[in-house]
C-alpha cells in the first residue's frame, strides 16, 4: 500500500528525500525555501548552513562522493541558484549524485517583476541530468523521487528541481513513490570477452582506474581483476587508494614509464580527457571500460569499450578463462622505476631548504595523516604536489575538484567530509589563490563545531599561470598575490586558530598542534615562489 503524505511542500519533499537515504541539508538561508527548513526543523533533520551557496553544493557533493548516496543542497531563488552553478557543474563532470532544490518566484505573478524572478532551467539544464520546475505541492514527492533515481542511475550526476513560492508553501496530499534502486546495466558479453582477451594476452598491460570505480562500489572487483590477470594498476581521482600502496600491483610514480612502454592501456571508470593525453598512448591499444554507453569516448576509437556495471565487467575480467601472457618481467620493470622514483621523492620531501619547498610539506603530512584521513585538494600548483607525494591508503579518502578544475571546493568539501566522517582527520590542502574563494566559510565550520585542518601553501603567486606566462611572453600580469599574507589570522578572526610557518623544521610541530586542536586550524606555510610544479600544459 502506498504511503500518503500530507503537509506543505517542504514536508512532502522531505519525506521523499528521506526515503532515498538523504540524511542532511546544506543551504544558505533564503525566504523562498522556508518550508524546507520548517520540515527539517520539525523532524530534527540535520541542517548545515554556509556563507556562500557554492559551498552548500560542494558540501553536498562531498557527501555524495564519499558516501555514494545522494547529497542535498537547498538554494534560494535567483542569485542563490546562480551562485551554486559552479558546484553543480563540478558535480556534473564528477558524476556526483547531487540534488539541488531551488526556490522560485511565484508563478501566479510571473513576468511582473517579483523578487529574484528568474527562469533557472535554461542555465542549469546543460550541467544536470534532469532539471524541472514543480508547479504543485501534490507533485513534489513524485518529482523528488524521480530526480533522485535519475541522479543515482549510471552514469550518475546532479539533478535540479525548483519550486514556485505558492507550490512549496501550499499544503498538499500525495502518495510517496516506492524507492526502486537503479537496475545494473548489463554489458555486452562479447565486448567484455574481447577486452579481457586483449588484457590477458598483452605483454605489457597497464590499468588506470578512476573515480567511477569507487562510485560504482567496484573496488573489490578491480582488485580481483588485477590480481587474476596480473596487471599493474595506477589510479586517479577517487580511484586513488583502490589498491593500498603496499599492494604488489599498486603503482603511482612510474606512470610515465608505464604508459610509454605499455602495449595495452586499460582505462576504467574515468574519461579519456586531458589528464590521460586524450586517450593517445602512442602505439598501445586502448581498452576503455565505462559504467554507461554514454561515457564511451567519441574522439578516439578504442580496441574494446565495454559499457555497463563495473562490478560485472571487472568480475568477468577476473574470471577470464582464456590464455594469459606472463607479465612478471613487466611488473618487475615498473617496480624498479617505481622504487627509484620513490627514493627521489623521499629526498625532496626531506628538503631542509628555506624558503620551504612544497614537497617538504607533504613529507611532514605523511607522518601525521592517519590511514583513513580524508584529504581534500583545493588549488592548482600546490595541490599538484599532493597528487605526486600523497598516496591514499584506503579508497574513499581523496577529494579533488576533478576534471572541471573549479577552485573554491575546499570549505564545502571539508564540511561534507566532516559530516560524513565525524571521527576521522579531515585535511584541506589549499593554495593561497584558492583560499580567496571559500575561506570565509571557516566561520560556518566554527559555528557548527566542525573541526578541520587547513594547510595553505602560500607562495604569493598564481603558480600555474605566472611561470608559464613568463616562459611564453617574457613577462607576467595578473599573477601576483600579497606575499606572506596571514591567512591564519583570517581563520583566527573567524573563531578558529592557526599559525604561520617559515622554517621547514617547524612544520612537524605545527601540524601536530593543528590536528590536536579540535577547531578549524590553518597552517599557513610560506613556500618558495620559484618552486613550481613541473608539468606541461593540458589546455588543448
Amino acid at each position: 500500500m502506498t504511503e500518503r503524505i500530507e503537509g506543505h511542500g517542504g514536508d512532502l519533499a522531505l519525506a521523499a528525500l528521506r526515503a532515498h537515504g538523504v540524511q542532511e541539508m546544506f543551504t544558505l538561508s533564503g525566504g523562498h525555501v522556508f518550508p524546507l527548513y520548517d520540515a527539517a526543523h520539525k523532524e530534527g533533520f540535520p541542517l548545515y548552513d554556509v556563507r556562500h551557496e557554492q559551498s552548500a553544493v560542494f558540501a553536498a557533493e562531498a557527501v555524495a562522493k564519499l558516501q555514494r548516496r545522494p547529497g542535498l543542497a537547498v538554494l534560494t531563488a535567483g542569485p542563490g541558484v546562480t551562485n551554486g552553478i559552479s558546484g553543480l557543474t563540478s558535480a556534473f563532470f564528477n558524476a556526483s549524485p547531487v540534488l539541488v532544490l531551488g526556490g522560485r518566484a511565484p508563478q501566479f505573478r510571473w513576468g511582473s517583476g517579483s523578487l529574484q524572478e528568474m527562469d533557472h532551467l535554461p542555465l542549469v539544464a546543460p550541467v544536470t541530468k534532469h532539471a524541472e520546475t514543480v508547479f504543485s505541492a501534490d507533485d513534489i514527492p513524485r518529482a523528488v523521487s524521480a530526480a533522485l533515481t535519475t541522479a543515482l542511475t549510471p552514469h550518475r550526476g546532479p539533478v535540479f528541481l525548483d519550486f514556485p513560492l505558492e507550490a512549496v508553501f501550499s499544503v498538499g496530499d500525495a502518495g510517496l513513490p516506492a524507492v526502486t534502486p537503479p537496475a545494473p546495466i548489463e554489458p555486452d558479453p562479447d565486448e567484455v570477452a574481447k577486452a579481457a582477451g586483449l588484457i590477458a594476452g598483452a605483454s605489457r598491460p597497464v590499468i588506470i582506474a578512476g573515480s567511477d570505480v569507487y562510485a560504482g562500489d567496484a573496488v573489490e572487483a578491480l582488485r580481483a581483476a588485477a590480481e587474476s590477470l596480473r596487471v599493474p594498476v595506477f589510479t586517479n581521482g577517487m580511484g586513488r587508494g583502490a589498491l593500498p600502496p603496499e599492494h604488489p600491483l599498486a603503482f603511482a610514480k612510474a606512470r610515465r614509464v608505464a604508459l610509454k612502454g605499455a602495449d595495452v592501456v586499460v582505462v576504467i571508470g574515468t574519461p579519456l580527457d586531458f589528464r590521460l593525453s586524450f586517450g593517445d598512448f602512442g602505439d598501445a591499444q586502448v581498452v576503455h571500460v565505462v559504467d554507461a554507453p554514454s561515457q564511451r569516448a567519441g574522439h578516439v576509437q578504442p580496441a574494446a569499450a565495454p559499457a555497463g556495471d563495473l562490478r560485472l565487467i571487472l568480475g568477468a575480467f577476473a574470471d577470464h578463462a582464456g590464455g594469459r601472457a606472463d607479465h612478471a618481467d613487466w611488473i618487475a620493470e615498473l617496480r624498479t622505476a617505481e622504487d627509484a622514483a620513490k627514493a627521489r621523492d623521499a629526498e625532496e620531501m626531506a628538503a631542509e631548504s628555506d624558503p620551504i619547498r612544497p614537497a617538504r610539506i607533504y613529507g611532514e603530512l605523511r607522518k601525521v595523516l592517519a590511514p583513513d584521513a580524508v584529504t581534500i585538494g583545493d588549488g592548482g600548483d600546490f595541490v599538484s604536489y599532493a597528487g605526486r607525494y600523497l598516496e591514499p591508503a584506503q579508497p574513499g579518502t581523496w577529494l579533488d575538484p576533478g576534471p572541471y578544475g573549479c577552485l573554491g571546493t575546499g570549505m564545502g568539501y571539508a564540511m561534507g567530509a566532516r559530516v560524513s566522517h565525524p571521527d576521522r582527520q579531515i585535511c584541506v590542502l589549499m593554495g593561497d589563490g584558492a583560499a580567496g574563494f571559500s575561506l570565509m566559510d571557516v566561520e560556518s565550520l566554527v559555528r557548527q563545531k566542525l573541526p578541520v585542518v587547513i594547510v595553505v601553501g602560500n607562495n604569493g603567486i598564481w603558480g600555474l599561470e605566472k611561470h608559464p606566462m613568463r616562459a611564453m611572453y617574457g613577462y607576467d600580469v595578473a599573477a601576483d598575490l600579497q606575499p606572506g599574507l596571514r591567512y591564519d589570522k583570517v581563520v583566527e578572526a573567524l573563531g578558529g586558530a592557526g599559525e604561520t610557518v617559515e622554517k621547514a623544521t617547524d612544520l612537524g610541530p605545527a601540524l601536530g598542534r593543528a590536528f590536536d586542536s579540535g577547531v578549524p586550524y590553518l597552517v599557513n606555510v610560506l613556500t618558495d615562489p620559484a618552486d613550481a610544479y613541473p608539468r606541461s600544459s593540458n589546455l588543448a
